[in-house]
């Protein structure tokens, strides 16, 4: 059953019964009913440990979350509104009778929970590197602050906000179920997507400027672990949670997931803004700025009819079948712009300078940037045949494996520039302090850096988008009754020995050179090692797949794997050549079989196919 062949009265986007009652054929009605698959008491106490989470997060803006400590201005007012306002939300949903959109809201709220539990955890690790000034602004240097109450009650609100999303989520699930399949008819479909991609490259930007000595203002990249953790995990999960908000065949449900997204996000972005225009010595950055904006759009959107409206509501099966045609178009136009628009960034980091010399002594330039550019170009071909419609399919399956080289060149990108800049935060001179110090020009992070953070937020909503599109593509051929032939199980020998080689090439050298020491899975770890480790999960990710695919979507998959273990290959030629004495190594011969190895198979997948039984 579609929405447009549901009965008008189950619409949950037409607002046709007065606040605070409910049609008694709605959705809204059903799921208060004691009746199997209804979870009414499960949404009752998800509402009730959301509320207990609000109430823990305003009483930690009330007392200090660093011993002898105090935040920079008087920040109680608005951290309170901004911890109760959506626990208020979520409880009027729940009195009016709209638990789909209370679910949404939890789930929302739940979704950016972990990041921003890990933001105030900074402030048990080492207070003092931790860029709160809201909670917390040190005057004078300190070793490492002791926690004070208010960071536990901070702690136990996430946590409680956590345990209330588990609750929540059977009632989304069977407002879901109510609503029946989502049509394609659904506004902001790529308006809401592309917002929550902008808070998510602010949240990666510098929080705050600051003119502050004891307050040292860094990007995602250049903070302290915990911190960057943290602002990772923000960034990856608020275009997921548009993404699947947008995506949900209750209205109601996305609603709320608009609404609970935007307001966890104004909590994060809002604070930074506000101390930057009235504490003295710090200033308005354009990464907070960002995530406020996103926020402040998509709780607009929240509120605004997200259904298109129908001209005929009784339409035939085949008819609703045709609807849903446009949504895998619109999902294709998401994943080919993203994936452009990702490459087009990454080349800008590659060509930009990625270090800037404070001094005289001219800033020196990685080699990886190469290895950058040569992922942006792996990444726009396939990007460009997305919107070839009798290509689309097999160059979106590329997409989603080739979209991870932006994260192993970047992650060698930022890893070099950080090497070099690490120290200069930690200079007095910088902030307008002078101390007895030796003199220090060093490296500030220059444009390039900018761009390569906005290419990695941009390739992996690309992903995103393309794993998105491929659940649809398979939606539409299954409802078509187009449920064709699998891989032939042979594939799974040549499969084997790839992940097997895949493995031992991401872990060993591609080539050595005197004096250079490669990061590493087994030894050496460092940051560029996260972009090889995550490559390395989504090629054992893609070859997992490849046996319960149909034959094309297997060989895009094995194709994507190939192109990715040949861009790890290729830092041989790209990366080497910036060495003196540099020369292939063990993992260059691994990388090339484990490639040689996945095109094999992607042709075995396509000749051997087998009926399902």
């Amino acid at each position: 059953m579609t929405s447009r062949s549901r009965h008008p009265g189950r619409d949950s986007a037409e607002p046709a019964e007065p606040a605070g009652q409910a049609d008694p054929g709605s959705a809204s009605a059903e799921l208060f009913r004691s009746e199997p698959g209804s979870h009414p008491r499960a949404l009752l106490l998800s509402a009730g440990l959301v509320s207990a989470g609000a109430v823990a997060l305003a009483a930690g803006a009330l007392v200090p979350v660093v011993r002898d400590g105090s935040p920079g201005f008087t920040s109680w007012p608005l951290l309170v509104v901004l911890a109760l306002v959506p626990a208020i939300a979520v409880l009027r949903a729940v009195a009016t009778r709209r638990p789909g959109l209370a679910a949404g809201l939890v789930l929302g709220l739940t979704a950016l929970a972990p990041g921003r539990l890990l933001l105030d955890l900074q402030l048990l690790a080492d207070g003092s590197l931790a860029a709160r000034p809201e909670l917390f602004l040190p005057d004078r240097l300190l070793a490492l602050p002791s926690a004070g109450p208010g960071l536990w009650l901070l702690v136990a609100g996430h946590l409680l906000t956590l345990a209330a999303g588990v609750f929540a989520a059977g009632t989304a699930r069977d407002e879901a179920e109510l609503a029946g399949e989502l049509d394609g008819r659904r506004r902001w479909r790529l308006l809401a997507p592309v917002f929550a991609v902008v808070g998510a490259v602010g949240l990666l930007l510098a929080p705050i400027g600051s003119g502050n000595a004891y307050l040292l203002a860094k990007n995602a990249f250049e903070g302290p672990t915990v911190t960057m953790a943290g602002y990772l995990l923000l960034a990856a999960l608020l275009p997921l949670t548009v993404l699947v908000a947008v995506s949900s065949p209750s209205t109601e449900v996305a609603k709320g997931g608009f609404a609970g997204g935007a307001l966890a996000a104004l909590a994060v972005g809002v604070p930074p803004v506000v101390a930057g225009l009235v504490v003295d010595r710090l200033a308005v950055a354009p990464g907070s700025v960002a995530v406020t904006v996103a926020g402040l759009v998509l709780l607009g959107l929240a509120f605004t009819r997200l259904d298109v409206a129908e001209e005929d509501e009784a339409v035939t099966d085949d008819k609703a079948g045709e609807a849903r045609l446009p949504g895998l178009f619109w999902w294709r136009l998401a994943t080919g712009g993203l994936a452009l628009l990702a490459a087009a960034s990454a080349a800008a980091g590659a060509l930009a300078p990625v270090l800037t010399a404070n001094g005289e002594t001219p800033a020196p330039e990685t080699p990886a940037r190469w290895l950058l550019l040569g992922a942006a170009v792996l990444l726009a071909v396939p990007a460009l045949f997305v919107f070839v419609p009798r290509l689309s399919a097999f160059a979106r399956g590329i997409v989603a494996a080739v979209w991870v080289g932006v994260v192993v060149a970047a992650a060698a990108v930022l890893s070099a520039a950080l090497s070099v800049t690490e120290d200069k935060a930690t200079d007095p001179a910088l902030f307008g302090v002078t101390l007895p110090v030796p003199e220090n020009d060093g490296y500030s992070a220059g444009p390039g850096v900018t761009w390569t953070f906005i290419a990695l937020a941009l390739a992996a909503v690309a992903a995103l988008a393309a794993v998105i599109t491929g659940v649809v593509e398979r939606d539409v051929a299954d409802d078509a009754g187009m449920d064709g032939p699998r891989a032939s199980g042979n594939v799974l020998t040549p499969v084997v020995a790839a992940a097997v080689l895949a493995i031992a090439a991401f872990g060993t050298p591609v080539f050595s050179a005197p004096g250079y020491a490669p990061a590493g899975l087994w030894s050496d770890f460092g940051a560029a090692s996260w972009g090889l480790l995550g490559a390395l999960a989504v090629v054992l990710g893609l070859y997992g797949l490849v046996v319960r695919s149909r034959p094309g979507a297997a060989a895009s998959a094995l194709a994507g794997a190939a192109l990715v273990l040949g861009l790890r290959a290729a830092e041989l030629p790209l990366v080497g050549s910036g060495y003196d004495g540099a020369s292939a190594a063990i993992g260059f011969w691994l990388a090339l079989g484990a490639a040689v190895v996945s095109l094999v198979a992607a042709g075995m997948a396509v000749a051997g196919a087998r009926r399902p039984e």
